[in-house]
């Protein structure tokens, strides 16, 4: 079936999903979106990880899920995986370049519940998260997240 075909099928012309984004093109995109998009993708993983816990609750699962989906919380996962003798998991020099340009980005909102430079360093890890998400790079999306779960089940904050 063609697009044409699927477009007559459905009623709609929604292209088909798009080819990955090139590492290069993607490192170069506005943090801020990468980052929204990354706020998305590390809640779905953060949402299944609870679930997989078997909470079954929505009130029990919320007050899991903010434990992990905080500024304070993903400033401390991003710190850790730039510090090299604390585990850094961050060795690629474009994804730490990736990383100081979304964490030095001016934001247009002040954070309601959040210190103001834990939610600059959690931007920068949502941007991570988004940059790995966009370019398909699934081994790392999944090592970030679950070095961030860890760390955050480890952490006292």
């Amino acid at each position: 079936m063609d697009s044409h075909e699927s477009c007559e099928l459905h009623g709609s012309c929604v292209e088909p999903y798009p080819e990955p984004v090139r590492k290069g093109e993607a490192l170069k995109m506005n943090t801020a979106v990468l980052a929204y998009l990354g706020d998305a993708v590390y809640e779905v993983y953060v949402r299944k990880y609870i679930v997989d816990t078997g909470a079954a609750r929505a009130n029990v699962m919320h007050r899991a899920a903010v434990r992990f989906v905080n500024a304070g919380a993903q400033a401390v996962v991003m710190k850790a995986m730039l510090d090299e003798e604390d585990g850094g998991v961050i060795t690629d020099e474009d994804e730490r370049v990736l990383v100081r340009r979304a964490r030095n980005r001016k934001s247009a909102t002040t954070p309601k519940n959040a210190d103001p430079m834990d939610y600059k360093w959690a931007t920068a890890f949502e941007a991570l998260i988004g940059y790995y998400y966009m370019t398909e790079q699934t081994r790392k999306l999944e090592d970030t997240i679950l070095f961030a779960l860890n760390r955050i089940e480890g952490w006292a904050g």
